[in-house]
């Protein structure tokens, strides 16, 4: 799937979305501008592995710490370590720093489990990449849990620690 198939697709569904072109960002840091000018529940994205080699795709809030151990503990992971960027190239079909829960929807089904944070039913419109990490977009939560729905992500909202 290609950033232009997913456009695409939101037009055909009816998603409202708004896209910010930006410099190339890899850090939450230096993605601070972003947020001023795209009001949205901007992301972190955590490509992840456990011990028994299940990858995870974990998207919380971006100012929430990311406690690796508790999101194992509470999500019966065992103990989660980063997955190597060729391993996110060949699932998710990004690269490092691109990491998006739109990915999800390359990879085939049962390869990556998708997590969300909550907080992000509360929020009018979340923030994330399309495929590359010079560009934002915002879409409604539910819009997106939608869309990945039909393309076969099966995903778990939880209240991460």
């Amino acid at each position: 799937m290609t950033e232009d198939d997913i456009y695409q697709d939101f037009t055909q569904a009816g998603i409202a979305f708004e896209c910010l072109e930006h410099p190339a960002v890899h850090t939450v840091e230096e993605s601070a501008s972003i947020h001023e000018q795209l009001p949205a529940a901007h992301t972190k994205n955590l490509f992840l592995k456990d011990k028994s080699g299940q990858f995870w795709l974990v998207t919380l809030p971006s100012d929430k710490r990311a406690d690796l151990k508790a999101f194992a503990a509470l999500l019966g992971a065992g103990k989660f370590s980063f997955a190597k960027p060729d391993d996110m190239e060949r699932l998710l079909k990004v690269t490092p720093g691109s990491v998006t829960p739109l990915a999800a929807a390359n990879a085939e089904p049962g390869h990556v489990t998708l997590v969300f944070d909550a907080s992000f039913r509360e929020a009018e419109r979340i923030a994330i990449h399309p495929l590359r990490n010079t560009a934002t977009i915002a879409l409604p939560f539910e819009a997106l849990m939608s869309w990945l729905s039909g393309r076969g992500v099966s995903t778990a909202v939880v209240e991460l620690p």
